[in-house]
């Protein structure tokens, strides 16, 4: 009778611990999706005080400014596409660089995406 009872036991320790882990695995979900949001956040919010310091240039006719605004801009396009080819389900890390993420999140990625744009 005895072992009975300590099967049940470890049997419903079992059923706990998946229960644990699907609730960890649906957080880190939802964690890495609060992450991809705060990075697309971050990056419009780059892109639009980029546009405003260019809108409040006083000087458009002077081309040094010109030419600086163009290599800020091409900076900004060169993460904008790596931003979309990760949001595409591809590496842009230097480790995976490329590879299919196969809808999984990679904090490389992440930490990579997120360097940028500091």
């Amino acid at each position: 009778m005895k072992d009975r009872n300590f099967l049940d036991t470890v049997m419903e320790f079992e059923q706990q611990l998946e229960t644990l882990q699907q609730q960890y695995i649906d957080l880190k979900k939802y964690v890495a999706q609060m992450v991809e949001d705060h990075q697309a956040i971050q990056t419009e919010n780059l892109h639009l005080r980029r546009r405003l310091e260019e809108l409040l240039s006083t000087d458009p006719t002077d081309e040094s400014s010109n030419e600086e605004k163009v290599s800020l801009l091409d900076i900004g396009e060169g993460y904008d596409n790596l931003a979309r080819l990760y949001q595409e389900g591809f590496h842009v890390c230097h480790v995976h660089f490329g590879g299919s993420r196969k809808g999984e999140d990679c904090l490389f990625c992440l930490s990579f995406l997120n360097k940028q744009n500091a």
